[in-house]
């Protein structure tokens, strides 16, 4: 029995960060080279995604990059992965968006201060391991539904289009574009369609080069050198501040919490979910194994600094962890030292981002929306059974056309009820006549009539198999109607039930209450461990003459027998 000071040592342990036990066992000069060349080759990556992130939220492409230096920086070493890269990502676009778009930037201050606090909460409850159970229709629609988002989102941009805010839904977004569709500027569709060549070609013939970054300085030397009419950071933003982020904390609605909510819930779920997807899939690279209740927290306290710093909402980014893998990153200063990259590229090269093109920066997004739609995932999927296809599309429809958090809530809703009726359908009860026997038999052709002969005269048997919980246990409610004259003894074998919850124990209770009624003994054969502990937990204890529980089908047949001939030596 463990001692109340081992649980809590074991409990400590579940967050302590990658970071510690790294430079507890030893760090050497050549794990710090590989993790400086692997940082620098995410920094480079990630320079150009904070930037277009920040812009796609509604935001200014500064915050992108306070993003992923705060909270890359603080995910990295306080985090529960080894190789886990944190920053903004595109999941964030939509519901950032609309936050900033109704509530203003303080809004979504105190939204990701709030996300933060559940994310934190949740590591310390433990909740990391819960992700995993996470339907994966569910985030197979939401994350093409985000995909569709951010293509829709970058409409604007990509084409040039001379019109003023772009509306936050899907079809009155579509509808304003269409009005606008004659004032698309030829500069900017052709820059969009040299960055998209850029970053097609690098992709098929230089696939370890930094396409983005590249793509970027294409296209911003193209259209400085030709000075096309395109709009830039700097005709839309201004110069970008080169200076360290600052503790910012501007006016927050706290009056408007309750609004928030919802919002934040949906950043703390998505942050959460990213995440731990990240580490996995870093563990199948690297080996490793994440700690996701520390990832959890560490997330939690990496949105709240980010919040605090002019952020945005983070999380682990899969494509930028996998680009730390690839390079050699193998410890959590590789992403540290990719936060501290790029605070010196904000501080050297923010006088020259100005001029990069805001359609280059579209082509970027464009690609990433395709990366992260999972097409490929998508058309799978729609190949599963109905209720996996009706989770899908309603948690794709709903993130498209309404709202993010509204999908996620449905599609869990959803994906619950086509799971509670799969296990109502699979639960299965009974007669006699079909039995096996109990002790093993695999013989699944023995005659029926050999099994239906066994049961003494007055004694009737139903074996029920599969969960017996709230979704099932109506199935027995009409159990005993099926008998022309009632039985003496009803014997009910649970030896294929290996889970009960409030609800079996319920039904159970209202059989025995009907059994006792019309004078039958009810017998309980072969409870397994976790029916026995539930039974025994809500109090349905055996009593003489009404139920018993025995432990197999041959028990309950040689006591059925004997009460039978009570009741015959009775009369």
């Amino acid at each position: 029995m463990q001692t109340p000071q081992l649980t809590v040592r074991y409990y400590l342990s579940l967050f302590v960060p990658k970071s510690y036990t790294v430079l507890r066992g030893g760090y050497s000069l050549r794990e710090l080279r590989a993790d400086v060349l692997a940082g620098l080759t995410v920094a480079v990556v990630a320079l150009p995604l904070a930037m277009a992130l920040a812009i796609a939220s509604g935001a200014t492409p500064e915050k992108g990059l306070h993003t992923a230096i705060v909270a890359g920086f603080l995910i990295s070493a306080l985090g529960g992965s080894r190789v886990q890269i944190g920053g903004p990502t595109a999941a964030f676009i939509p519901v950032v968006f609309v936050v900033i778009q109704q509530f203003g930037y303080g809004g979504l201050i105190l939204c990701t201060l709030l996300a933060g606090l559940m994310l934190i909460a949740a590591g310390l409850l433990r909740l990391g391991t819960l992700m995993k159970y996470m339907p994966q229709p569910v985030i197979t629609g939401f994350t093409a539904g985000i995909a569709v988002s951010i293509f829709s989102s970058q409409i604007k941009d990509a084409l040039g289009l001379q019109m003023g805010a772009v509306p936050a839904e899907f079809l009155p977004r579509w509808t304003a574009y269409a009005k606008h569709i004659a004032t698309a500027q030829p500069a900017a569709i052709a820059l969009t369609a040299l960055g998209l060549a850029v970053i097609l070609a690098v992709r098929r013939w230089r696939p370890n080069w930094p396409v983005f970054l590249i793509a970027l300085l294409a296209c911003t030397l193209v259209s400085t050198g030709l000075a096309l009419p395109a709009e830039t950071i700097g005709s839309r933003f201004g110069a970008l501040p080169s200076a360290l982020p600052t503790f910012d904390f501007p006016h927050i609605p706290f009056e408007r919490t309750r609004e928030l909510l919802p919002s934040s819930l949906t950043i703390a779920f998505l942050a959460g979910v990213e995440s731990l997807l990240s580490a996995v899939v870093a563990d199948g690279m690297t080996g490793g194994r994440h700690r996701s209740n520390a990832e959890l927290v560490a997330q939690g306290v990496a949105n709240s600094a980010s919040a605090l710093f002019g952020g945005l909402p983070a999380t682990g980014a899969i494509a930028r962890t996998a680009t730390n893998v690839r390079a050699g990153g193998r410890t959590p200063m590789a992403g540290m030292v990719h936060a501290g990259f790029l605070l010196v590229f904000m501080l050297l090269l923010a006088p020259f981002m100005r001029y990069i093109p805001l359609a280059a920066l579209a082509a970027v997004l464009l690609v990433v929306a395709w990366n992260i739609s999972e097409a490929e995932a998508f058309r799978h999927t729609l190949s599963a059974p109905k209720g996996d296809r009706l989770v899908l599309l309603l948690t794709f429809l709903l993130t498209v056309f309404f709202d993010l958090t509204i999908a996620i809530e449905a599609g869990l809703v959803t994906a619950a009820f086509v799971f509670m009726f799969r296990m109502a359908d699979a639960f299965e009860v009974s007669s006699g006549v079909k039995l096996v026997e109990e002790n093993g038999a695999d013989d699944a052709t023995e005659k029926a009539p050999s099994q239906r002969d066994r049961l003494p005269p007055g004694v009737e048997a139903f074996q029920i198999s599969g969960a017996l919980f709230f979704g099932a246990a109506n199935r027995l409610d009409d159990l005993l109607d099926q008998f022309r004259v009632p039985p003496k003894v009803f014997i009910l074998r649970m030896r294929l039930v290996p889970l009960i919850d409030a609800s079996g124990v319920h039904a159970l209770k209202a059989l025995l209450e009907r059994c006792h009624r019309r004078g039958i003994v009810l017998v309980v054969s072969g409870l397994q461990p976790q029916p026995q502990r539930v039974v025994a937990q809500m109090q349905l204890h055996p009593r003489e003459g009404e139920l018993h529980f025995v432990s197999d089908y041959e028990a309950a047949l040689a006591l059925a027998r004997r009460l039978v001939a009570a009741t015959n030596d009775n009369r």
